[in-house]
């Protein structure tokens, strides 16, 4: 069991390295870099290669079964929930094979409404308290979940 977190633009990066400590998980955190080291055995820090999605592409090629992915890029949780992780936003979102077809498509549809109107400005709300606290609140439950998946394997 690992716990994989696109780090670049990630605001729970020091949650999720507090309940990783908690159950114990080993935590990869992924960046283009700029981030600071963690002194925690736990944490290791991965700088991929500068350059469109390679965190993307790092975590998804190892990510699996028994994994939870943080992210908020959708077609990255869309392979991550295709090789079997459990994914999260960072709101506290779950991804599943259930939810993730749609959301994918909604995000594409979106895409092309902004492509379609270069002046209609982004949805994007401002990260409360209670997304920090979903969000650990849900990682919380899909890492126990995945360490009793491994226990049961």
């Amino acid at each position: 069991m690992a716990l994989y977190i696109d780090a670049d633009a990630c605001p729970v990066k020091a949650e999720a390295e507090a309940v990783a400590t908690r159950l114990r998980a080993h935590l990869f955190m992924v960046s283009n870099g700029g981030l600071r080291p963690s002194a925690n055995p736990l944490v290791e820090m991965v700088y991929v290669a500068s350059g469109a999605d390679e965190a993307d592409k790092w975590i998804a090629e190892r990510s699996g079964r028994g994994d939870v992915v943080v992210t908020a890029d959708i077609p990255l949780a869309a392979k991550c929930v295709a090789a079997g992780a459990r994914v999260l936003t960072h709101a506290g979102e779950p991804l599943t094979q259930a939810n993730i077809g749609q959301i994918l498509a909604t995000r594409d549809l979106m895409a092309d409404l902004r492509a379609a109107d270069p002046f209609r400005q982004g949805s994007g709300k401002a990260f409360t308290k209670a997304d920090r606290s979903r969000f650990l609140d849900a990682l919380d439950r899909l890492l126990r979940a995945a360490e009793r998946d491994a226990r049961d394997d």
